[in-house]
Order: C-alpha cells, then structure tokens, then sequence
C-alpha cells in the first residue's frame, strides 16, 4: 500500500504500459482515473478495477481542462500525475514523414505535457507537494534510424522533464521520468514497421536482458518514482530498458 491515499491521473492509462501502471497504482492503493482517447476502454478497465474513467484528447486544451476539473471535483487533491499517452510514426527517412504525422507526434507526445502542467502544476504548487512522471523513452538517449521525429519528441520531454523538476522543486513538486524500451504494446508494431518474428529477434538483439519491457515493469518503476520512497528523487529519467542504452 504504497500509494494508499494518494490520488493520480494517468493518461493513455487504457491500454498498455499505461494500464500497467493504473494496475500497479490501485493494487498499492491509490485512487485513479484513467484518462484516454478510447473511452470505453478506459471505462471497461476503470470498471475491472474499481477505478474512474475520462475520455479525453490530451492534445485538447479544453478536453485536458475537463480531465483536470474532474479529478478536483472527485479527489479534491491531486497527488499524481503520469504523462504516459504517447504515439509514434511508422518508420520512414525523416524527410519522408508527411507533415499531418509529424503534427500529431508533437501535439500528443509533446504538446500534452505544456497542457497537463498547465491545468494541473497550478494546483499542486499551492498544495506543496505533488510527483509528475513523464514517460519518456530509450529513443530519447539511443534513437533508432527512421523514427527521427518520434526520437526528438522524447528527447524534448526528457529535457522538460529536468526542467520542470529544478524549477518546481523549490515548491514541493517532483518531477521525474522513465524511458522503457520497446515492449508488448500497441505502439510496437509502429515502431518496428511490421511485427514479423525476424523484426521481434532483431529488436531483442539490442536488449542485454533479452525481452521486451511490459505493463508490469512500467508499473513498478512508476510506483516507486511517485511514492514517497522516492522523495528525494527529481528529474532523472529512469532507463527501464534491460541494459538497452549501455
């Protein structure tokens, strides 16, 4: 019971790394809403687990704003926060990725984070105490050829990420990130062009531990980073990768 007592969002919380991570929270006692695109989803997992469910577009200023008023209305205090909903683009040379996937790279992966704090950091800076997790990836430190984009807009959270933690940590609110590898997701077959066994042993070739990240890893470096175990913690990003960025 780790968590017990605290409240969290998670976004992209439906399906993957991020259902990971809602799982984890509720089994250590937190009180979540999962917050994704696909509402049912959401919902059909929020039932599974005694948890609330919002669909919402966190590219949406006014989508991220209702999220935000409805984990006030329900929690009254926000403890966490999970940056977790990302999307990528199929592999490609960069100067061939057309122009309406770079904008949704940037506006989910990128975008979403400036909309998060700006609804909810308010909240947490007048309460003192609050954790943001960002969840970041091993292309922001070893990028992958042909994922160019998608490389730079973990890159960019990755530096927010220490930005926002030097700058809120005077005000009791940690912020801190964690770059998985790739894992047993929806987003795995994007980021290898096809999901093929031969692309599966290629990929698993550059992991030392020799498998994929999944839910469940996620899940408890998620945990640990937004408990207080973790209270002297700020601005690292976690590699959660089986020795992928040695």
């Amino acid at each position: 019971m780790r968590l017990d007592n605290k409240t969290a969002i998670v976004t992209g919380g439906a399906s993957g790394f991020g259902a990971g991570i809602v799982k984890k929270f509720v089994a250590e006692g937190a009180r979540v809403i999962i917050a994704d695109v696909n509402g049912a989803a959401a919902a059909a997992l929020a039932s599974e687990l005694g948890a609330l469910a919002q669909q919402v577009d966190v590219s949406k200023s006014d989508s991220v704003a209702a999220l935000a008023e409805r984990a006030f209305a329900e929690f009254g205090t926000l403890d966490i926060l999970v940056n977790n909903a990302g999307v990528s683009h199929m592999p490609a040379p960069l100067d061939e990725i057309s122009e309406a996937d770079f904008d949704r790279v940037i506006a989910v992966n990128v975008k979403s984070v400036y909309l998060t704090a700006h609804f909810i950091v308010p909240h947490m800076k007048a309460n003192r105490k609050g954790a943001i997790l960002n969840v970041a990836s091993t292309a922001a430190v070893s990028p992958r050829p042909r994922l160019s984009w998608y490389n730079a807009s973990k890159g960019w959270l990755v530096t927010a990420t220490k930005s926002m933690a030097v700058e809120l940590a005077p005000l009791g609110v940690r912020v801190n990130a964690i770059n998985p590898v790739a894992g047993e997701t929806p987003l795995l077959k994007t980021f290898m062009g096809e999901d093929t066994p031969e692309m599966r042993a290629k990929f698993l070739a550059t992991i030392p531990l020799g498998r994929f990240s999944t839910p469940e890893d996620m899940g408890n470096a998620a945990c640990f980073l937004c408990s207080d175990e973790a209270s002297m913690v700020t601005g690292i990003a976690m590699e959660v990768d089986g020795g992928r960025c040695i």
